[in-house]
């Protein structure tokens, strides 16, 4: 898996050196067209050009070929293919197509690959038709490949967009901050992509009996509710209070979505208290669900976590064992626990490290954590730490290879 996202990247890459692939004609440095197509591939969204006013029709479309490969996963793309083409799947491919989708287990694997790639396009058919009217009333006929492009951009969680002007770059969404079509049909188009092609599956076969859904299902959706309803009442009560209420609403349901798993933004991080900006890292630093389109280190594990921290201080503080972790009523394996702690204390040595190593580029401490963070996390947002935007073209080439490393780990999980 790694060999092959480490493939699509490099591919990438050359396609976006191309003269063709730039508005200028030109060819685009290595490290900036391998840190863009990094970003590209593990749905990130961080940019050292601005997408719009840099890249060409043809690299726009080479970047969102990538974003849809990475957003999927390389392993479900290239099962789809193979479905396509009529070919048949050998055991060893479903077993990497089970890990890829964080599936239990491998029967009924090729099954929901069909049904992943079927409802994602169809998703992302929705969104471009819902953002469709507006992109073409502002934009004309370019309206039409802008939906196309957000749409994909948004499901995969990738962030990227096209709404910078050589005189105005990295403005994101700022633009539609008060529009309820682009604000909602984003937001939706990145908790579906983020919530799991599991999460789908139980949706689609148990409809609204929520008591017959997965152990798993049931967490994501639980935690992914609470995840947006708390910060969207934090944002709108302590961070938007100018404008109108439409607007101030709007504002905080998209400022408490896109952190967890997008790079888009409608409000200037650099406008928010500090307080506000703590709670946007917290939310990157979560991040999504497994098996998704999202980033982070995943609301499943922050909860195990949660849980397995509450068992141990209970532990310490009365000196007797206790029960074993359940969810649901149902008891997770002590193995399940480990694996999960281990790969904690892994993404944090990880996110110290990239700080680290960011942090002799003479950026200041604060900013390469959160440039770190939002690398590891494939999240997107730059918190302002290097502008009211996530542009990192000021970084050197050793800090960008860097940066692409972390996306990269970050989204090998």
């Amino acid at each position: 898996m790694i060999l092959l996202f480490a493939m699509v990247i490099l591919i990438g890459a050359v396609l976006l050196m191309l003269p063709i692939s730039a508005q200028a004609h030109t060819v685009t440095p290595f490290h900036e067209a391998l840190f863009t197509a990094t970003s590209a591939v593990c749905v990130t969204g961080l940019v050292v050009r601005d997408t719009a006013s840099h890249w060409s029709a043809f690299g726009q479309a080479v970047l969102m070929v990538l974003i849809q490969i990475g957003g999927l996963g390389v392993i479900t793309v290239g099962a789809s293919f193979s479905l396509l083409s009529g070919r048949r799947i050998s055991l060893s491919q479903r077993g990497r197509m089970q890990e890829a989708m964080s599936a239990p287990k491998v029967g009924g694997i090729v099954r929901l690959t069909g049904f992943v790639i079927r409802a994602s396009l169809m998703m992302e058919g929705i969104g471009a038709l819902c953002m469709l009217p507006v992109f073409c009333r502002d934009f004309g006929v370019s309206g039409i490949w802008k939906a196309i492009f957000h749409s994909v951009s948004a499901f995969c969680n990738a962030g990227f967009d096209l709404m910078g002007t050589p005189d105005m770059p990295f403005v994101s969404l700022t633009a539609y901050r008060a529009d309820p079509v682009i604000s909602l049909t984003i937001s939706a188009l990145i908790v579906i992509g983020g919530i799991g092609f599991l999460t789908w599956d139980d949706v689609r076969t148990n409809r609204l009996c929520f008591h017959r859904y997965r152990l798993q299902s049931k967490v994501i959706l639980t935690a992914t509710a609470l995840l947006i309803l708390l910060p969207t009442l934090y944002f709108f009560c302590f961070e938007f209070k100018g404008g109108t209420l439409r607007e101030r609403l709007l504002l905080s349901l998209f400022q408490s979505i896109t952190p967890r798993t997008a790079g888009f933004n409608t409000a200037d991080y650099t406008s928010l208290s500090s307080s506000g900006r703590g709670l946007t890292i917290l939310l990157m630093f979560i991040g999504g669900s497994p098996g998704s389109t999202a980033g982070g280190i995943k609301v499943s594990r922050i909860v195990l976590l949660c849980k397995s921290l509450r068992r141990d201080l209970r532990r310490v503080m009365h000196s007797r064992e206790v029960r074993p972790i359940t969810l649901d009523g149902h008891r997770v394996t002590e193995e399940t626990v480990l694996s999960v702690s281990v790969f904690f204390f892994v993404y944090i040595a990880i996110l110290l490290l990239g700080t680290l190593i960011l942090s002799l580029d003479n950026i200041d401490l604060t900013a390469a954590f959160t440039a770190s963070l939002t690398a590891i996390s494939n999240v997107g947002p730059g918190l302002g730490a290097v502008g009211p935007t996530c542009n990192f073209g000021f970084l050197s080439g050793i800090s960008k290879l860097t940066m692409s490393a972390i996306m990269l780990l970050g989204r090998l999980e």
